[in-house]
């Protein structure tokens, strides 16, 4: 014999609802020049800086050949800092019970932060000439700037998807037992 007040514990959601993935996203530098590419690119500044210097060698102007030579050096040493700093990202994780910010700078340090859904907004700063300019997750009175490296039209997309996920998460898991 049961009382009304039971209930059945087959139609219980099951413990993790919470947990089930909303918005999930990696966010990272763009680098419109690839592996082949800087080697093409730096292929060809040296081919170009070769013939010009040689030019001034056999015109006897010797140590121009040499600042020709540096300039190569500078531009390689420009565009690895590049590489290196593209190893940064971003990864936002929402749950119906968290939103997980992780950043991962281009040295491999982490720092990471937790938010309830139902204490979090998204703000953003925008400007008539150039679009959303800033990005920021706040709580509580915490503010954290996110996606800083994408460019406003991405900013925008990516507001908008956080947005309708942030909503989709304080409304809560939904859970039909008929079905």
């Amino acid at each position: 014999m049961t009382s009304g007040n039971d209930f059945d514990h087959d139609a219980v959601p099951p413990h993790d609802a919470m947990s089930t993935v909303v918005f999930a996203a990696r966010l990272e530098p763009h680098r419109s020049l690839n592996r082949t590419g800087f080697i093409a690119l730096m292929v060809f500044v040296s081919i170009v800086s070769f013939v010009a210097g040689l030019a001034f060698l056999l015109m006897g102007a010797w140590p121009v050949f040499g600042f020709f030579g540096l300039d190569v050096l500078a531009i390689y040493w420009a565009f690895r800092v590049n590489f290196r700093r593209a190893a940064a990202y971003e990864e936002v994780r929402l749950t119906y019970g968290e939103l997980r910010l992780r950043r991962v700078s281009h040295r491999g340090r982490s720092l990471e932060w937790t938010f309830n859904p139902a204490w979090l907004s998204l703000q953003q700063e925008s400007f008539e000439e150039f679009g959303i300019e800033h990005l920021y997750l706040v709580s509580r009175g915490r503010r954290i700037g996110i996606a800083s490296f994408l460019s406003p039209e991405e900013k925008g997309s990516f507001y908008n998807a956080l947005t309708a996920a942030l909503h989709e998460a304080r409304r809560g898991p939904t859970y039909n037992p008929v079905t």
